[in-house]
C-alpha cells in the first residue's frame, strides 16, 4: 500500500476570506485533518461547509498524535495539518510531524497561505531584504533579555511574535538592550481593528502603555545602526577610562551609554571585551 500525503495547509489569521481556494479543496478531500485547536478550527470548517473527521495535534499531545496521525499516513490515509491561525510550523506545533514524515518516505506538500510575520513586514515601510523571524520571546524578563542580547547585533530588520499581555514589558527590554530604534508594531493583523503604530521604541511604548492591547502581536524592529561598528575605537577608549579609574563594569556601560546613546548591549559587550 502506498503511504498517503502529508498536507501542510495555512488558514487565514483573521479574515476568513484570506483561505485559499486550493487550501478549501484540499481540506474536502483529506481523510484527516490535524488541528492545534479542534474547537476553533471547527467553526472555520463549519463556515465553509466542510465536514471531515477532526484530531487535535498540539505542543502537550505532539509525540502521541504524532505517531497516531505517522501511522494513518502509512496506511495510505491523506491528512491535512492546520494551526488556529497562519502557516502551520511557525511558531506553532507541527515541525516534528513534518521531519517523521520525511524520515518515514510520506509526501510532504506545502499549502501557501497567510503568515502574521509576513503580513507585518509587507506593510512596516522597513527594508525588506534582510530580515531574521525571531519568534515568541522567551516570558521571564533574564531570558528574554538574554535573548534580546543574541540579536542585537543583526543586520536586517527582526520580527517577533508577542502576547498582549507582555507587548509593553518586551518593548521596555528591548528599550534597553537594542536602543531607542525605529519599530513596527502590529496588531489584529487583516481584522476589523487592524493597527500599526510606528516609530522610535520609546515613542511606541509612550502610545501603547495604559491601554488594553488586544489581538496577537508582531512587533518588527529595524536593524543595528550602521555606524555602530565606526564607533568602535572611541566606544573602546571611553570605557577603559572608566575601567582604568576603578569604576565596575555596570557603573562604566551606564556612562558610556548615557554619554553615546549607544545600545546598552553593544557596550557592555564591548566592556567584557575590554575587560578581558
Amino acid at each position: 500500500m502506498s503511504p498517503g500525503t502529508l498536507y501542510i495547509v495555512a488558514t487565514p489569521i483573521g479574515n476568513l476570506e484570506d483561505i485559499t481556494l486550493r487550501a478549501l479543496r484540499i481540506l474536502k478531500e483529506v481523510d484527516l485533518i490535524a488541528a492545534e485547536d479542534t474547537r476553533h478550527s471547527r467553526k472555520l470548517l463549519s463556515h465553509f461547509g466542510i465536514s471531515k473527521p477532526l484530531t487535535s495535534y498540539f505542543d502537550h499531545n505532539k509525540t502521541l498524535k504524532g505517531a497516531q496521525i505517522l501511522e494513518k499516513l502509512q496506511e495510505g490515509l491523506s491528512v491535512a495539518l492546520i494551526t488556529d491561525a497562519g502557516t502551520p510550523c511557525i511558531s506553532d506545533p507541527g515541525y516534528q510531524l513534518v521531519r517523521d514524515a520525511v524520515a518515514a518516505g510520506i509526501s510532504v506538500v506545502p499549502l501557501p497561505g497567510a503568515c502574521a510575520a509576513i503580513v507585518a513586514l509587507s506593510a512596516s515601510g522597513l527594508p525588506t531584504d534582510h530580515f531574521t523571524f525571531a519568534g515568541f520571546l522567551p516570558n521571564k524578563q533574564g531570558k528574554r533579555k538574554e535573548r534580546l542580547q543574541a540579536l542585537s547585533s543583526e543586520k536586517g530588520v527582526v520580527i517577533f511574535y508577542e502576547s498582549p499581555k507582555r507587548v509593553v514589558a518586551s518593548l521596555r527590554d528591548m528599550l534597553e538592550i537594542l536602543g531607542d530604534r525605529e519599530i513596527v508594531v502590529g496588531r489584529e493583523l487583516t481584522k476589523m481593528f487592524e493597527e500599526f503604530l510606528r516609530g522610535r521604541v520609546s515613542a511606541v511604548i509612550d502610545q501603547i502603555e495604559g491601554r488594553e492591547v488586544r489581538g496577537e502581536v508582531a512587533i518588527l524592529v529595524s536593524a543595528a545602526e550602521e555606524d555602530v561598528e565606526q564607533e568602535a575605537p572611541p566606544l573602546e577608549d571611553l570605557l577603559r577610562r572608566y575601567l582604568d579609574e576603578g569604576v565596575t563594569v555596570k557603573d562604566a556601560v551606564k556612562r558610556v551609554v548615557a554619554e553615546t546613546g549607544l545600545p546598552k548591549g553593544v557596550v557592555y559587550a564591548e566592556a567584557l571585551r575590554v575587560k578581558g
